[in-house]
């Protein structure tokens, strides 16, 4: 009987694709409600938006990533 070979998809989507540790807070902050104020530094927003710049998305993130 012949050896088996098991085929990985080249377009990255296999087993030993890693994901960004960071790809899972992303998620996560998109799926806050907006409350009218930023979630990391409390300043007024609209009842759109979720945080008021990058720099406050991304210390989200990097706080949560660290507080889990």
């Amino acid at each position: 009987m012949e050896p088996t070979q098991d085929s990985v998809p080249e377009d990255g989507t296999g087993a030993s694709a890693t994901a960004s540790p960071l790809a899972g807070a992303a998620r996560m902050r998109q799926a806050l409600p907006a409350k009218g104020s930023c979630w990391y530094c409390e300043r007024p927003l609209d009842n759109v938006r979720r945080f008021c710049d990058k720099a406050c998305a991304d210390a989200f993130d990097e706080e949560k990533e660290f507080t889990r």
